[in-house]
Order: C-alpha cells, then sequence, then structure tokens
C-alpha cells in the first residue's frame, strides 16, 4: 500500500531555507522564512520567557494533561492582550477562548466552527494572502473566493477594489482578513478603512475571521489591535486566530489561541464546546510548555513589563531594518523604494520579476520568494549594503 505513494514537492519557502542553508557562500542572505531574526541571525529567547521558563521547571510536577481548553492564565492573559483591558465583549463574558497548538490550529478551529456552523460558507482571501490560509481552511471543505488587496504597481492597498469585491459578501459568508502586518505584502489597511468594512459586515452580515499572528511588531501592541477592536465593538460576531509565536518568540511552542465573540455568554460557551469536541477529534489535547510561559509572562506585572520593552524594541528595530534598507537600495539603484518605510511588520514584495528574483539567487546568493517578497528581519547591518548592491545590479 505505502510504497504506491510518491514523494512531494517541499514547501517552497522551507525548500529555499533548506537551500540557503547549504550554500557555500559567505555572503548568502536568507530573506525566506518569516521568523524574526537580530543582528546576528538568531531568533532570540525573550529575557522575560527565559526567567518564566527558569521558574516553571523548578516548580513543575507534573506533566498530566492540562485542562481541554488551555491554560486558564494563558486564556485570560491572551484576552487581554488581543481585545483590549477595558474590552466590552470581555466585561459581558461573550468571548469563548480555546488554546490551539499555534496559530495554524486556531486558524484549523476556526474553520471547522465555520463548517459546523455554516457547511455552505464561502471564505473570502485577499489576494495575495499567506499560502497556508488555503490547505488550513480548505481540509474541512470550506469554498473560498478572493477580494482584491494589494496594488503591486504602487504597492499599496488597492481598498476600492477590496470593498467593490466584499459587496458580494452575504450572511453565512466569513472574510478572513490580517489584523495587522499583512503577510506577505506589508501593507496594512488603516483604521478609517477597518471601520469602511466593519459597517460592511454589520450590513451585509458577513463574519469576520481576523488572523492575528503579528501583534506588536508593526507599530506597537494597541495601535496593531485598533483595527480589530474596532470590528470587535460594532460587529456581534468575530473570530480570531492569534499566536505568541512571533510577539514572544516561541515559534517552535505552539502557542496559539482561537477567540470567538459571540452575541451573549451562553453563546460563547456552546461555541467553546464546539471547539473542544473539534480539538479532541484533531489533536487530543493542547501542547502546555509554550501556554504556560506565555501565560505565565502575561500574569506577571514584571515579566509583562519587561516583554512589552523587549517587544517594542524588536518593533523598533524592524521599522529601523525598513528605513536603512530603503535608503540602501535607493542610494545603489536611483529608484524609489518608499513603500518599504510605509510597510508595516517583517513582510514586503520588492517589486522584482521572477527572473530577477532568480538571478539573485543563483548570482549572489540573495534568497527571496519568486515573488520577491522578502523577511525583513533577515536584514542587519551586517548583509544591508551586499544586499542592495546585489539587488541594484539585477535591476
Amino acid at each position: 500500500m505505502l510504497d504506491k505513494l510518491e514523494r512531494v514537492p517541499a514547501d517552497v519557502i522551507l525548500g529555499l531555507a533548506a537551500a540557503c542553508r547549504a550554500d557555500p557562500n559567505p555572503d548568502k542572505v536568507d530573506l525566506t522564512v518569516g521568523i524574526y531574526m537580530d543582528e546576528q541571525g538568531r531568533c532570540p529567547v525573550f529575557d522575560a520567557v527565559r526567567e518564566a521558563q527558569r521558574t516553571l521547571v523548578a516548580e513543575e510536577l507534573t506533566k498530566a494533561y492540562m485542562s481541554p481548553a488551555g491554560d486558564e492564565a494563558f486564556l485570560q492573559g491572551m484576552g487581554r492582550l488581543v481585545l483590549g483591558e477595558g474590552s466590552q465583549a470581555l466585561r459581558d463574558r461573550r468571548v469563548g477562548s480555546v488554546q490551539a497548538p499555534g496559530g495554524c490550529g486556531a486558524l484549523r478551529l476556526g474553520a471547522e466552527i465555520i463548517r459546523v456552523a455554516a457547511p455552505d460558507a464561502r471564505v473570502w482571501v485577499s489576494n495575495p494572502t499567506w499560502p497556508n490560509h488555503f490547505p488550513l481552511l480548505s481540509s474541512v471543505g470550506l469554498v473560498f473566493e478572493t477580494y482584491r488587496y494589494y496594488e503591486a504597481s504602487d504597492h499599496t492597498v488597492d481598498f476600492d477594489g477590496m470593498v467593490e469585491d466584499l459587496r458580494r459578501a452575504t450572511v453565512g459568508d466569513v472574510v478572513l482578513l490580517h489584523g495587522c502586518c499583512h503577510n506577505p505584502c506589508g501593507a496594512d489597511l488603516t483604521l478609517e478603512q477597518w471601520g469602511v468594512i466593519a459597517g460592511m459586515a454589520e450590513r451585509q452580515g458577513f463574519t469576520p475571521f481576523i488572523d492575528f499572528a503579528y501583534q506588536g511588531l508593526g507599530d506597537g501592541i494597541e495601535q496593531d489591535a485598533a483595527g480589530l477592536r474596532l470590528m470587535v465593538e460594532r460587529v456581534p460576531e468575530v473570530i480570531i486566530a492569534a499566536s505568541c509565536s512571533k510577539n514572544m518568540g516561541l515559534y517552535r511552542e505552539r502557542a496559539g489561541i482561537a477567540l470567538f465573540v459571540c452575541r451573549d455568554e451562553v453563546n460563547a460557551q456552546a461555541l467553546v464546546s464546539q471547539a473542544l469536541v473539534v480539538g479532541r477529534r484533531i489533536y487530543s489535547m493542547p501542547p502546555a510548555h509554550g501556554a504556560l510561559l506565555a501565560g505565565r509572562v502575561l500574569s506577571s506585572e514584571a515579566l509583562t513589563v519587561s516583554w512589552r520593552a523587549e517587544l517594542d524594541a524588536m518593533c523598533q528595530r524592524i521599522q529601523g531594518l525598513r528605513s536603512s534598507l530603503r535608503r540602501k537600495l535607493e542610494d545603489k539603484s536611483g529608484g524609489d523604494f518608499g513603500f518599504i518605510e510605509r510597510e508595516k511588520g517583517m513582510f514586503s514584495f520588492l517589486g522584482l520579476s521572477v527572473e530577477q528574483a532568480l538571478r539573485l539567487r543563483s548570482e549572489y546568493s540573495v534568497y527571496m520568494l519568486d515573488s520577491s517578497r522578502i523577511n525583513i528581519a533577515g536584514v542587519n547591518d551586517h548583509n544591508v549594503d551586499y544586499l542592495a548592491a546585489a539587488v541594484a545590479a539585477v535591476l
């Protein structure tokens, strides 16, 4: 039976990262996988996380399963972090939350709930979007529609096109939105534009499903959540998938959460019961370590202060990298790369052709996706001049 299966191609992004690791060129630049890296090219461990881990290891007395819903400190801390300390939805107890194996697990939980609630739901997805959205959501049988989002010619949100397309979304449909730091283009909605989409959801009856993976890496924790919170204030039903992979550096610990904002407390409890059944069917029980660490950070005033300071420094560094890369590219090429500085988070399209991206890889060992999507956090003071010169050479 098994010998009939054929080898499938590796994930494009992970395959490029592996090719970069195998490249002997000492000047190689890896701009592929969306992981935050410091000046030394390492994914750092936050001091607050390190301290939480030290005390957890010292105090932990059991490796028994956690509650199926997850660690209570994590659930409460993430609810406050995402929705805000003064969230009316939290005060009204109309938010159900379930811990999940990372942001991907939270997206899958949301998809499963949508499938149960509305089997014929269409999921409206931005063009472009994170490629993994499609297998995560389609694996339960959901179908997709796309809406215009990014105008490549001037590296901005095509908001008029977005609105025009989403006018066709109706009751029973789901609109997948990036909460901040859009992956892969880095072009975000303004707060005013979030308000327009919220008004459409109110009038047309579609359900917003918000992928919120990068809180704190755009303009800051509170600023990055402003659009999402506006949506929650105005729309009675919102699904949110959030993660601590990026903003706490817990990538391999898989600490995620699915938040279900419902019409009332009874409905929120029903959603949690449904999500627990789904979780039991898919992964049985949630992983403990990452959520326990995040829960300790979020429930300790001292650790929260330390973590926020580190996260703010990361955010400012990303903004600085954007400014530096823009200047270097403009100096080397004479072109206009101002869009890099206007975008948010870790991603940007450089606007290169596939042929130019391939030349960068083969001639200069600069690894980016064929679409010229780059991870800004792969840039540092040691490689930015080389990178800019290489890009200028292929333009």
